[in-house]
C-alpha cells in the first residue's frame, strides 16, 4: 500500500538570538490541514527551525511520504547537499573541526525522519507564500505568548 503523502510547511522565530523563540506548522493531507506550534524562553532561531520539523514529522501516526517546506536555508541545506552525513562521518564535527551547534536536535530530527521518505524543499521566506506566511505566524505568536505579550 501507497504511503500517504503529507505537505509540511515549518518556521522558526526568536526575539534576540538568543532570547525568547516560538515555532510553527502546517500539516496538509488528504485535504485536511492541521497546525502546531511551541515556543521556549531562552533559545535561538535555528533551534526553532529545527523544532518544527521535528514536531511536525512527530505528529505523523505512520509513516508518510513527506514534502518538507522550509525558508531554513541551513535545514533545506544540510539534507540537500549532504552536510548531515558529512557531520555524522565527522562524529558531529563540521569542516572547520568545530562541533555542530545543536547536535541535539539534529538527533531528534534524524530520529523522527527515520520511518518517512522525506523531500525537502526551500521556499523563499517573507514572500508570497501564503503557507509559509501562515507559520510565520504562528512562530510569532508562539514567541509572543513565551515573551507575555
Amino acid at each position: 500500500m501507497a504511503k500517504p503523502h503529507v505537505i509540511i510547511y515549518t518556521d522558526g522565530a526568536c526575539s534576540g538570538n538568543p532570547g525568547p523563540g516560538g515555532w510553527g506548522a502546517l500539516l496538509q493531507a488528504n485535504g485536511k490541514e492541521k497546525t502546531l506550534s511551541g515556543g521556549e524562553p531562552n533559545t535561538t532561531n535555528n533551534r526553532m527551525e529545527l523544532m518544527a520539523v521535528i514536531r511536525a514529522l512527530q505528529a505523523l501516526k505512520k509513516p508518510c511520504r513527506v514534502a518538507i517546506h522550509s525558508d531554513s536555508a541551513l535545514i533545506v541545506n544540510a539534507f540537500t547537499k549532504g552536510w548531515v552525513d558529512n557531520w555524522l562521518r565527522r562524529s558531529w564535527k563540521k569542516v572547520d573541526k568545530k562541533p555542530v551547534e545543536n547536535r541535539d536536535l539534529w538527533e531528534k530530527l534524524l530520529s523522527a525522519m527515520s520511518p518517512h521518505d522525506v523531500e525537502w524543499v526551500k521556499v523563499k521566506g517573507h514572500a508570497n507564500d501564503e503557507r509559509n506566511n501562515r507559520v510565520d505566524r504562528l512562530a510569532v505568536e508562539a514567541c509572543k505568548k513565551i515573551q507575555g505579550g
